[in-house]
């Protein structure tokens, strides 16, 4: 066994770990940026999905996705054994796991639009399902050599595969369930229903920009010639540039330097350059951020106008930014980085490889939102509905699904007229 091969199979083996942490960093960002009476029950339900998911993929994701079959679908390979692949250069258990690691992150962007009102049951179901009927086509038609891989789609990491599939479904789910109680007035305003902890989703943001890493530098496969330094410079760029556009637009469009936005602005900058990291010039990756910055502080107000309530805010900064940063490769792609495609149309590639990137977009969202809003639909049919009843959803998803608090302490201490602080009456503290 060559030398070559084991440093392959170990840069992907800690990649696949920097994608799994990556999940930390959505427990932080999606409990940060909701009410604290959910907040044990968003954390667990991510490790839970994220364990169902695995094994589904295991099943028949993988085979889904890389299996021999046309250019639709992948029709072998289930059940995956740990096998090594001729001419992978790597360990083929490793690539697997990596490949569930990326699965994995698609379908906690998807559950972005159940939050706050969703059954557990339907995460359960819908993580199945999803793990096989909306993920895999998409991975498969890009990365697994089907129908768009043969037209020379560019996606690198996933902005089209991972984040605007996870993204499609997160709509199809918020456009069901509908906005939470409370989110907007009956004149159509809306109301900021704030998450509870700033510092957790500052800290998310943090575990998901280092992760990053993994998910872009790791797509590399390879060691030789150390190309992942310069995907890793790329989006380390981009996720600045976003940043700082975030705040910028904020500061001067609401007149202040909006602390999530910014944060969100990164994380936008991070999914458009996920496209485009190894197609693109380091001055290309600041431009695609700074872009997906501005982008994402207008694409969360637009959906908030359209009263589609969006806690996490999934389908800005994985949608909305997941398409830019596709699109992105059609104009910055250079004739010595495409080894996938053409080059964009500011290389002279003309608008052949834009018309690619945006026929994907087009196929790719279109397919997951129809897939997904179908599967919820006959979900709500057959499970006597996706959401809990106002009052479970007003007493919290922590206490309704599970029987317990995240936060016991500051949710169940009663205060001098007997109410606790998740707005329930406790008569025996109440004063007599």
């Amino acid at each position: 066994m060559d030398t070559l091969f084991l440093m392959n199979s170990l840069w992907v083996m800690i990649s696949a770990v920097l994608v799994i942490l990556m999940l930390g960093g959505f427990i932080l960002l999606e409990t940060g940026s909701t009410r604290m009476k959910n907040a044990g029950h968003i954390a667990g339900k991510t490790i839970l999905t994220f364990g169902i998911g695995s094994l589904v993929f295991w099943a028949v994701g993988y085979g889904l996705i890389f299996g021999q079959g046309n250019a639709l679908i992948g029709l072998s390979d289930f059940f995956y054994s740990g096998y090594d692949v001729e001419g992978l250069g790597l360990s083929g258990a490793v690539f697997f796991l990596f490949q569930t690691a990326f699965a994995g992150i698609s379908l906690t962007i998807a559950f972005g639009g159940f939050a706050e009102r969703a059954k557990l049951a339907a995460y359960l179901v819908f993580a199945v399902l999803f793990s096989v009927l909306v993920y895999p086509p998409i991975a498969h038609w890009i990365w697994g050599g089907g129908w768009l891989a043969d037209h020379g789609k560019q996606d690198f990491a996933g902005s089209t595969v991972v984040h605007l599939t996870g993204a499609m479904a997160a709509l199809a789910a918020t456009i069901l369930l509908k906005p939470r109680i409370g989110k907007y007035n009956k004149d159509g305003s809306a109301n900021n229903l704030q998450g509870h902890n700033q510092v957790f989703v500052s800290l998310s943001v943090l575990f998901l920009w280092v992760g990053w890493f993994g998910f872009n530098a790791g797509s590399t496969i390879a060691v030789d010639g150390a190309f992942f330094g310069f995907v890793a410079v790329n989006t380390n760029l981009a996720a600045a540039a976003g940043t700082l556009a975030a705040m910028l637009i904020s500061w001067i469009v609401v007149g202040k330097a909006d602390v999530p936005m910014m944060l969100n602005g990164a994380l936008a900058g991070l999914v458009a350059i996920t496209a485009s990291c190894a197609f693109v010039d380091t001055w290309a990756s600041v431009v695609i951020g700074f872009i997906a910055g501005i982008l994402v502080f207008y694409s969360i107000r637009f959906f908030e106008s359209k009263k589609i309530d969006d806690p996490i805010y999934a389908l800005s900064v994985h949608g909305a930014a997941g398409i830019w940063g596709t699109l992105s490769t059609g104009f910055f792609a250079t004739p010595e980085l495409a080894t996938v495609g053409k080059p964009g149309l500011f290389y002279g590639g003309g608008f052949d490889q834009l018309g690619v990137q945006a026929m994907g977009v087009i196929a790719c969202g279109a397919f997951a939102f129809i897939v997904s809003i179908a599967i919820l639909k006959v979900m709500k049919m057959t499970m006597n509905g996706l959401r809990v009843t106002e009052e479970e959803e007003l007493i919290g998803l922590d206490m309704s699904e599970h029987g317990s608090y995240g936060y016991p302490e500051q949710l169940t201490q009663p205060d001098h007229k007997g109410t606790n602080l998740n707005g329930t009456f406790n008569s025996e503290a109440a004063p007599r």
